[in-house]
């Protein structure tokens, strides 16, 4: 059974839903590639995911730990390369996570979000610029 199902919806934007629970999204091109901007781009969806899949992994070793990460949040900045082929050069992931994580659970949580199935999927030369600050 397929993930998701996919069609073009015209106007460079896509429309993907997906199989198991029906959601469906949006992308659109982004304004510097002939696009509207007016949607995640593919580009975007995929930096995101980053950020996301390292926020869950870190939220698995946290309920198994029973640290409350509820709140937490990550900014994601994606830079595309400025030569050919138009690709994600860089992305840089923020976290921000409670201060009263000590620094044994911080370096948990840490290291395991450098584990996520995103991030291990990505070609090494896209530059994964990871920053967790405590708030």
């Amino acid at each position: 059974m397929s993930t998701a199902t996919a069609r073009y919806a015209g106007n460079l934007r896509t429309e993907a839903t997906h199989v198991a629970s029906g959601n469906v999204i949006q992308t659109d091109a982004p304004v510097d590639n002939h696009g509207r901007g007016e949607a995640f781009s593919p580009t975007d969806l995929v930096s995101t995911a980053l950020g996301s899949c390292m926020m869950t992994v870190m939220g698995i070793v946290a309920e198994r730990h029973q640290w409350d990460l509820v709140g937490s949040t990550f900014a994601v900045q994606k830079h595309m390369s400025t030569e050919a082929p138009r690709r994600i050069a860089q992305i840089d992931v923020t976290f921000t996570l409670p201060a009263s994580l000590t620094p044994t659970e911080r370096a948990l949580l840490e290291r395991s979000a450098h584990t996520c199935p995103v991030g291990l999927s990505l070609h090494p030369d896209v530059r994964q610029n990871i920053v967790f600050e405590y708030k």
